[in-house]
């Protein structure tokens, strides 16, 4: 079977590739005859990586010894468990995967994978390898002022779900949001255009989040900003600054482009593709009573929030 059939036949493997891959990733090691009997041998060096609501996993097989049609991913919270369709999650064709749909709170999970070939054949299951998810500062931190639910759903903001068409006359000078006066269902857009974006006439954007402080916390503070879904080939860049002073310009992740549409990506089989940023903000930049935090659009196209706070750690 061609590669571009196999993909389809996976169906779950196809949708969740581009999240994972550019292109199908290296898998290892030259060729080596297949194990006894015929079947594939097992993918090894599995390997984890903790990022906030899921667990990347990347292994190393054999793509040609013999032709691997795709691994079959098998994931428990339990360890020792044993490989079977009731731990199934996922089929790929890549040496890679990401586990997601965590939330905020951290998850301790295990995983085992299946090789199986073009004529079916079964690998026995690979050693067990164990992982966890980043806790999110939205889980650990105290919150200050927040806009949000921070649900992987964009239901609670103005314009959502579908009404992006509206942005360029509902907020033509930006977002501009205070915490504790303002309402999210009509003063925080979910979507934030870029000048890529020909619905927004290709302007850049401000996203304006005004919060006050009755003091500077005394430990760190985090800005946690949780998006929905971005543009799948084109998400951009936010640049930040807090009192006028810059704190960092972030390269957004590809998404689905279909954040613009959908708001709800709890919904099973939804195609929406999460992303979190979170970062500490330079306390210098802190000041007691009113503080101004700046979310500047000025590369790549749209992005659609799910929430957005900051938080004392």
């Amino acid at each position: 079977m061609e590669p571009v059939a196999r993909r389809r036949a996976l169906g779950l493997a196809a949708a969740a590739a581009p999240a994972l891959a550019a292109a199908p990733a290296a898998f290892g090691a030259a060729p080596a005859e297949a194990a006894a009997g015929g079947a594939p041998r097992p993918a090894r060096r599995l390997r984890t990586a903790a990022e906030i609501g899921r667990i990347r996993l990347t292994w190393e097989g054999e793509a040609y010894a013999p032709l691997v049609d795709h691994y079959a991913i098998h994931a428990s919270r339990t360890r020792g468990f044993t490989p079977g369709p009731g731990n199934l999650i996922a089929k790929t064709v890549y040496a890679s995967f990401s586990h997601s749909g965590m939330g905020g709170r951290r998850q301790d999970w295990h995983y085992r994978l299946v090789t199986v070939d073009a004529a079916g054949n079964r690998s026995r299951p690979s050693a067990e390898t164990a992982g966890h998810s980043a806790e999110s500062v939205t889980a650990s931190g105290r919150p200050l002022a927040t806009v949000g639910a921070f649900d992987h759903k964009s239901l609670e903001l103005a314009l959502a779900p579908a009404g992006y068409a509206q942005y360029k006359t509902r907020f033509a000078g930006g977002v501009d949001y205070t915490h504790g006066e303002s309402d999210p269902s009509a003063d925080w857009s979910y979507i934030q255009p870029g000048p890529a974006d020909a619905w927004n006439d290709r302007k850049a954007t401000r996203a304006t989040f005004r919060f006050p402080l009755d003091a500077v916390p005394a430990g760190e503070t985090w800005l946690a900003i949780w998006l929905i879904d971005t543009h799948a080939s084109n998400p951009g860049s936010v640049v930040l600054a807090l009192n006028g002073a810059p704190v960092r310009e972030v390269e957004l992740e590809n998404g689905a482009t279909r954040g613009s549409l959908e708001g709800d990506a709890t919904v099973p089989g939804s195609a929406l593709v999460p992303s979190y940023v979170e970062l500490r903000l330079p306390a210098s930049a802190l000041k007691t009573g009113e503080n101004v935090l700046t979310i500047d659009k000025r590369t790549g196209s749209w992005h659609a929030y799910d929430a957005l706070g900051v938080f004392a750690r």
